[in-house]
């Protein structure tokens, strides 16, 4: 599995310097960036210390919606709630759920929005999950750097490069459930802008990998029997 870490708009060039300090030390080494020249300047360089190399070959997009095209499962970070009745999951769980979905998933995009206001509504609608880090106190609040540290150290404790054996790698099921679901809820007269559709599409990407090939199975009788209708 291939992580990658997204950061939206950053604006402080030392931010995204000790961001990519934090990547290399746990052992990532794919940084995205959304609208954003601040990696180009001298001070992130300083920051970032042995890891240029991070800050040399990250991509840049203007959107996240572009950062995002080629990802199976995307994880936003956000300091407050902002979504009624979604649910945030704490950062000491993102393994676990990682985890559960096996082999499910290649690419995973973890993303860190803008230093003063996060990550907007709309950007927070295009993952699939939204985590934050549980603190003692409201206040003072992690910075963008520490904020990427402490995932990258959580992301870390995973075993990327254990395979288990005969077991059959089906990395695309997860955005195939997520397409037939879409398919069949728009069938059947939910239309995309309504909270049941979002509720339904978000609880699925927390599923593991037993609960989509059982889904999967569903879904493909539901739609031959749709055809009929």
């Amino acid at each position: 599995m291939q992580i990658h870490f997204i950061l939206v708009e950053p604006a402080v060039p030392d931010n995204v310097g000790a961001a990519a300090r934090a990547i290399k030390t746990m052992g990532f080494n794919s940084l995205r960036l959304v609208n954003t020249k601040v990696h180009l300047d001298k001070k992130a360089s300083w920051l970032a210390h042995a890891s240029n190399e991070i800050l040399e070959t990250a991509e840049e997009f203007n959107t996240l919606k572009e950062a995002t095209n080629d990802i199976d499962w995307i994880i936003g970070t956000s300091a407050k709630k902002r979504r009624v009745n979604e649910d945030y999951y704490p950062s000491t769980r993102i393994n676990e759920l990682i985890q559960a979905k096996e082999n499910s998933i290649s690419n995973l995009a973890i993303v860190f929005g803008r230093e003063e206001s996060g990550l907007t509504n709309k950007e927070l609608k295009l993952c699939d999950i939204v985590t934050s880090v549980p603190m003692r106190t409201k206040y003072p609040s992690l910075n963008l750097a520490q904020s990427v540290m402490i995932y990258a150290y959580t992301l870390s404790m995973l075993n990327l490069d254990e395979k288990k054996p005969e077991q059959k790698i089906e990395q695309a099921e997860l955005n195939i459930l997520k397409t037939k679901t879409e398919n069949i809820l728009t069938h059947i007269g939910f239309k995309k802008n309504s909270a049941i559709y979002s509720r339904i599409q978000e609880r699925l990407m927390i599923l593991g990998e037993t609960d989509i090939h059982l889904l999967l199975s569903i879904e493909h009788k539901l739609e031959e029997n749709l055809k009929d209708i």
